[in-house]
This record gives C-alpha cells, sequence and structure tokens, in this order.
C-alpha cells in the first residue's frame, strides 16, 4: 500500500500574513461589548445589533468572523459565548481582561512591530527616543489602567510562593510598580506591611485607585520618578520587581539590582517577576516570544534564562537565587536573597 504523504499547504503561513485582522476583529468586539451582549442573552444579530449600537450586517459579520477564530458557537442564526470568552470576555465576569487589548494595541506598542527588519538589522527597536522606556512615556498609564486584570492572579499567587509572613511588621518596595497590584497584594496578605511604589506620577495615580479600591490606601505610599535615578532608600524586607527588568541589557539590569540589594535589609529579599526561557531559547512559547517583543519596542531589552538572571544577581550581591512556577502562567518568580 501506497504511503500517503500530506502536501505542503500555504494555509498556516497565509493565516500569519493576516493574523493582524484576526487581532482587529477581536478589538472590535470587545470596544462594541460583543461578548457581554451575547452574555446577557442577545443572541441574534439582531438583538445584538441593538444591544451595541450597530448595523444588523456589521454584527452578523462580525460574530460569524468570531465564530471562525472559536470565541462564540453558531446555532442557526444564534451565536453563544465558549467557556473561554464567557470568563474572560465578558465584562460582568470577574475575571474579565478584555482590557488588556487596549495596551497589547497601543499605537505606541504596535508602532515597534512596524519594521521589525529594521530592529533585526539595529539590534534594538526603532521607535524615536527611547522606544517604550522613554521617560513619562504615557503608553504606561495604558498599562496600569489595562493590565491589572491579567497581572491579578500572579499578584495574588506571590505572596503564598514567598511565604509571606502575615503577622510581621515588613516594608516593601514596589519597583515600577505600574497598575500596583502586586504591591497590593502583599499589603492585603500582611495587615502589617508598609508599601512604597515607585513609579511615574501619572502612572502612580492609577496604582493609588487601586490602592483604594482594595483597602489599602493607609499602608500605601507614594514615591515618584525614574527608577533607573530615583533614591529606593534602605530598610526594605522585600523589593519588587516585576515586569520591569526584561527592559534593559544585562549591565543595566545588574545595577537595578545593586540599588535593589543596597535598599534591602540583611537578609531582605528581591521577587522578580519575568518571562524567563528554558536555556535553548524557544520554549516554552510564551516567554520565548518574549524576546521579540523587546527587540521591537526597547533598544536593548531581552528575556533572560533563570542562569542569566542567577549569575547578574549574583554579580550585584546577592547570595542566591531559585526560581518558581506560578500555577502555570508563563511568568515565572525569582526570589534573589540578600
Amino acid at each position: 500500500m501506497q504511503q500517503q504523504h500530506n502536501a505542503p499547504s500555504p494555509e498556516s503561513i497565509f493565516n500569519l500574513f493576516s493574523a493582524y485582522q484576526q487581532s482587529a476583529v477581536l478589538k472590535a468586539a470587545i470596544d462594541l461589548e460583543v461578548f457581554t451582549a451575547i452574555g446577557e442573552g442577545n443572541t441574534t444579530p439582531k438583538a445584538i445589533a441593538q444591544r451595541c449600537q450597530a448595523s444588523e450586517r456589521g454584527v452578523r459579520t462580525l460574530a460569524d468572523f468570531l465564530t471562525v477564530l472559536g470565541l462564540l458557537s453558531k446555532n442557526g442564526g444564534n451565536y453563544a459565548l465558549t467557556n473561554d470568552t464567557a470568563m474572560f470576555l465578558d465584562k460582568r465576569s470577574q475575571a474579565y481582561v478584555g482590557s488588556v487589548i487596549n495596551f497589547i494595541m497601543h499605537p505606541d506598542l504596535r508602532k515597534g512591530f512596524d519594521d521589525i527588519a529594521g530592529a533585526v538589522r539595529k539590534g534594538g527597536t526603532v521607535i524615536p527616543n527611547e522606544g517604550t522606556i522613554a521617560a513619562e512615556n504615557p503608553v504606561w498609564v495604558e498599562f496600569a489602567r489595562s493590565m491589572a486584570p491579567m497581572m491579578m492572579p500572579a499578584a495574588q499567587a506571590i505572596p503564598e510562593v514567598a511565604s509571606l509572613d502575615g503577622g510581621q511588621k515588613q516594608e516593601i518596595l514596589d519597583v515600577a510598580a505600574g497598575h500596583g497590584v502586586f504591591g497590593i497584594m502583599m499589603a492585603r496578605k500582611n495587615p502589617n506591611a508598609e508599601v512604597v511604589a515607585l513609579d511615574w506620577p501619572m502612572v502612580l495615580q492609577v496604582a493609588e485607585e487601586n490602592a483604594q479600591k482594595f483597602g489599602v490606601r493607609n499602608r500605601w505610599n507614594k514615591l515618584p520618578g525614574d527608577a533607573l535615578s530615583v533614591d529606593f532608600g534602605t530598610g526594605y524586607d522585600i523589593v519588587m520587581l516585576t515586569n520591569f527588568l526584561h527592559h534593559f541589557d544585562p549591565s543595566m539590569c545588574e545595577k537595578i539590582m545593586k540599588k535593589t540589594r543596597a535598599a534591602l535589609k540583611p537578609g531582605g529579599r528581591a521577587l522578580t517577576l519575568e518571562f524567563v526561557p528554558n536555556d535553548d531559547r524557544i520554549s516554552p512559547p510564551v516567554p520565548a516570544m518574549f524576546s521579540m517583543v523587546m527587540l521591537a519596542t526597547t533598544p536593548s531589552g531581552d528575556a533572560y534564562t533563570f542562569a542569566e538572571f542567577d549569575r547578574m544577581f549574583k554579580t550585584a550581591g546577592f547570595s542566591k537565587s531559585e526560581i518558581h512556577d506560578l500555577g502555570g502562567r508563563p511568568e515565572r518568580l525569582i526570589i534573589s536573597h540578600a
């Protein structure tokens, strides 16, 4: 019997050619609140269109496209949410993450992907003025407002993985705090913890709103400024470096780590949350691909392996580091001991 061989097909390549259309359609559905409308019981194009203040033809076309993507199901003329979209894209769900697309598709972030060939030739972003790490870049205000829901599971897991002492008085510095939820969840876990959040003034306004929302504002303080130049102070039990070090080259990472080491009490710890690829740098997929995000949007950032982080922390004066999984999330927690 002759063995059958699959003929080469350009379909997967074509799908990549047109992938921008899929993210654009998804953003439109989120902006129009299509998933929320269907979750409320509006299942026909006419009913969805009325709820979303859109045309019936437009909604039908949009909903069919979403169905092809696997984000909706269709039975006759009625649409329904999948388990994933019901959980994560219906605004009534506590796990709603639709706001994340406002940062992922922010024009300033997408600009870095307009000329990847140029970034590859240069070895860093072609966006003028340092790309996304430019001083007081407003993209980080959007980050703070959009990304908190996506970061919440990791923020809730870190105090557990780090074995945070809920009865001991602790001073915590949250560097490049952004939305602030990492420090805020530490404060919620330990009612005796005091948190200092460091970031640009406009970004800290968002973090302050979250501190108020989660009831820790009386133990949460602002340190406005540039994390690369502002004085961290001293006497901290914990310094948090969450989704921050990947923006810089190893020499700058080591400078930040040395500042962190100097800010800690003897026996203190640095908690670093990062996308950490394996040594092969092609697995797991999300951390491995994150290097491209840094190439496109920063002058010299990267996704570092644990071996690279361990070496940098040792150079900065830390005695040891260990890496921990956070319940299957793509990011991992590195705990470094002063």
